[in-house]
Formats: C-alpha cells, sequence, structure tokens
C-alpha cells in the first residue's frame, strides 16, 4: 500500500523527468536554430538565452530560427506576405521574387529575371576572398531559383566589398556573409542587409547541413531567403528549412583558419564577427558542363 511518502517521491521523480525534457527540448531547438537569421528585429531565443541575428543570418538584430536565428544564417522575412514567393514553375521555367517589406537595410541593384533555365545542372560559383579563393558547385538543377538569384547578384557586383559577419561556434560552425553592409567589427548591427527581395526556399528535401555545404540564410518565415549564405565547415543539425543551394569544392582549408582564430565578441549564443576578417573582393559564376 503506497503512502503520502512515496507519493512524495513519485511527484518528485516526474517533475523531475519533465525538467530533463524540457532541457532536452530546449537543447534541441538551439540546435534547430541557430544558424537563422535574416531580419531585423526578430530575436532568437537558443537554451533560454537571447540571441540577437540579423537578417540573413547576424548575430545583432535577428529572426528567431523557429519560434521567436542566427547561423545562422537569414536574409529578409516574408512574414508581412500572407503568401510568399511562389516556388519555381517547371512548366513555365520561372521564378518569384518578391519585394520584401520588412525593413532592412537595402543596396538594391534590381531584380533578377524570371526566367530561368535549369541546365547546365551545376555552375561553379567562386568568391574572391582576402583569404583566398572559396569555390563553390551551385545545384542549378535543384535550387534554379536560388542560383538565379545568386549569379544575377554576382553579375551586379552586389557582395564585392563585403565582409562575413558571423562565426559559429562548435556547435554552429559555420561563416555567415551576404550582409552587403555589413561591417563585422563585433559592434554593428550586421546582419540586417539584403536586396530588397525575397524568395521560396529550395532543394529542401532530405537537406543536411554538413562539412562542406552552402546553405542560404534565412528568417523563421518560408519564403524568407535573400542574399545572405552560411558556409558549413562541420556538421549542423538544423532541420531541411535552409536552401542546400551548393557544395564547397575549394577553401574550406579557409573557413578552418578562420575558425581557429575565433570571433571578436561573442554573443550570447556564442556566436560573434570572426577574427580572422574575411572580405569578398569579386564573386563570378560559370556553367559547367
Amino acid at each position: 500500500m503506497s503512502t503520502g511518502k512515496d507519493r512524495q517521491k513519485q511527484l518528485a521523480r516526474e517533475h523531475y523527468e519533465r525538467q530533463q525534457q524540457r532541457r532536452v527540448e530546449r537543447e534541441q531547438k538551439a540546435k534547430r536554430t541557430a544558424i537563422i537569421g535574416s531580419t531585423v528585429g526578430v530575436v532568437i531565443v537558443v537554451g533560454g538565452i537571447v540571441a540577437a541575428v540579423a537578417l540573413l543570418g547576424g548575430n545583432d538584430t535577428g529572426t528567431e530560427a523557429a519560434a521567436s536565428p542566427s547561423a545562422t544564417p537569414a536574409d529578409t522575412t516574408a512574414a508581412s506576405a500572407p503568401t510568399g514567393p511562389k516556388p519555381y514553375d517547371a512548366k513555365t521555367g520561372t521564378c518569384d521574387y518578391a519585394k520584401d517589406s520588412t525593413g532592412g537595410q537595402v543596396k538594391d541593384v534590381g531584380t533578377p529575371p524570371t526566367k530561368v533555365k535549369t541546365e547546365p545542372a551545376t555552375k561553379t560559383m567562386t568568391f574572391k576572398t582576402n583569404q583566398g579563393d572559396i569555390v563553390v558547385e551551385l545545384n542549378n538543377a535543384k535550387a534554379p531559383c536560388t542560383t538565379n538569384s545568386l549569379e544575377f547578384l554576382a553579375k551586379k557586383n552586389y557582395y564585392n566589398g563585403s565582409k562575413c559577419h558571423r562565426l559559429g561556434n562548435q556547435q554552429f560552425p559555420m561563416l555567415q556573409c551576404g550582409d552587403p553592409t555589413a561591417k563585422a567589427d563585433g559592434k554593428s548591427q550586421d546582419g540586417s542587409g539584403g536586396p530588397g527581395y525575397v524568395m521560396a526556399e529550395e532543394n529542401l528535401e532530405g537537406a543536411q547541413y554538413k562539412r562542406g555545404v552552402m546553405a542560404m540564410a534565412k528568417t523563421q518565415a518560408p519564403g524568407s531567403t535573400g542574399s545572405q549564405f552560411f558556409l558549413v565547415y562541420g556538421d549542423i543539425g538544423l532541420t531541411p528549412d535552409y536552401t542546400p543551394v551548393g557544395t564547397i569544392t575549394k577553401g574550406l582549408d579557409i573557413l578552418d583558419k578562420v575558425n581557429k582564430a575565433g570571433v571578436i565578441q561573442g554573443g550570447q549564443d556564442g556566436t560573434g564577427a570572426p577574427k580572422e576578417t574575411v572580405e569578398i573582393k569579386d564573386v563570378t559564376i560559370a556553367g559547367k558542363s
């Protein structure tokens, strides 16, 4: 026959189990949302710690990766657009680029052409940086709208002179770039810059963010991909919400070097501006047969 003392022990054990479950859920959520961040005015909560993540993945004013990231990487949010930009239409071969009305800093170079081609299947994107070349094989066949946007921005010299503004930690091994207004000094509100338009996410089925992946940053809202992206130099357990647009074929050693140098001022989520500055001098994209 159970006693009042036994009942107290049972209640205490159930309370402890609930606490442990909540802790596990918080840790899982932190892993899922650490890279998002692409819209001004959004706050990311990581394991109970509020972390500011800027547009398309900064670590100042940011977006809440899953509820309310940084790594992660984000560009602009589609929260203000109920319907959001439409995905690639295979029948007409067209993409939809919608106006970003979130109020972030905009470097306006126009909007990409909506008519695209999925051939060649891959294209080679080369980032010429002060640290050396980083080369990415873009998956044009599975992410045509994203590839088209990157090619358009490259031709407009959109990324030229920009600095990668956010470096992750051991849990979020990535370098986030693509904010043309970022100063990467550990003081500025980096991560709030974008091209003034957003697009739908692509190539999400079975998406994994392992070492060597280049993916696009976004906010919590779907259809919020812009110009910011993150380069993964480890394995990140994110949910498949960020467009994996390509694979790094050269330059992982640069990311390792930057990671080893650490961050200027780590944010509460452990990310921050990299001590080893990575400045994008020029970007070119060429087709590959």
